[in-house]
């Protein structure tokens, strides 16, 4: 039903069923880890009104396993990349695994599924540093560098009369500043990946 997948590693399809609703992927050496992609196979869609909360589990300086909420997979959103490498220090949080006796060994982590309403989902807010990735993020980053670019070098506009002769400098007209912000935002909009091209 799930599948994970760690850069550099073979895709596991292998989850442990540990609760009629809960799914358990080991991960060792989850040091070396910084983002992990949590998935759907496709064969078995979850019951109607119904996804899966994704948490990771790693031991702490003490060996007890420590929970976090990273997000959640539905039927409309069948996969999710997150990052992790930050949360290793964190707290846990609450969790739908606590009863359950999980083997933890010291280099090894564990990604939970546990299967919920749709409504549950929705109340739950993951831990903050696990975002997933996103092409919003990188979209919004890029917006705001070419709003502040272009209000930069507006700053320094000056009239032709305004001008002072200077034959170092190399001036370069507000216009074509404006038609290139312009053109690239246009680009962005209709592919947020058009520079890889």
């Amino acid at each position: 039903m799930f599948g994970c997948l760690v850069a550099g590693r073979l895709v596991q399809t292998d989850a442990q069923q540990i609760a009629e609703d809960k799914f358990v992927f080991n991960l060792p050496d989850y040091d070396s880890i910084n983002h992990v992609v949590v998935f759907m196979l496709g064969t078995i869609p979850f019951p109607e009104r119904m996804g899966g909360s994704v948490y990771i589990s790693y031991p702490d300086h003490s060996g007890v396993p420590v929970w976090q909420l990273l997000g959640f997979i539905t039927n409309e959103k069948p996969s999710a990349i997150f990052k992790i490498s930050g949360l290793k220090s964190g707290e846990g949080t609450q969790h739908p695994f606590g009863a359950m006796s999980l083997p933890q060994t010291p280099s090894v982590a564990q990604i939970g599924i546990s299967v919920e309403l749709l409504e549950q989902l929705a109340q739950q807010t993951p831990v903050a540093n696990a975002a997933v990735s996103t092409v919003d993020s990188y979209t919004q980053f890029t917006q705001k560098m070419l709003d502040n670019f272009f209000n930069f070098a507006s700053s320094f506009a000056v009239t032709q009369a305004q001008m002072t002769p200077n034959p170092t400098e190399v001036f370069i007209p507000s216009n074509v500043v404006l038609k290139w912000y312009e053109n690239f935002q246009r680009r962005l909009a209709q592919n947020p990946f058009f520079w890889k091209t």
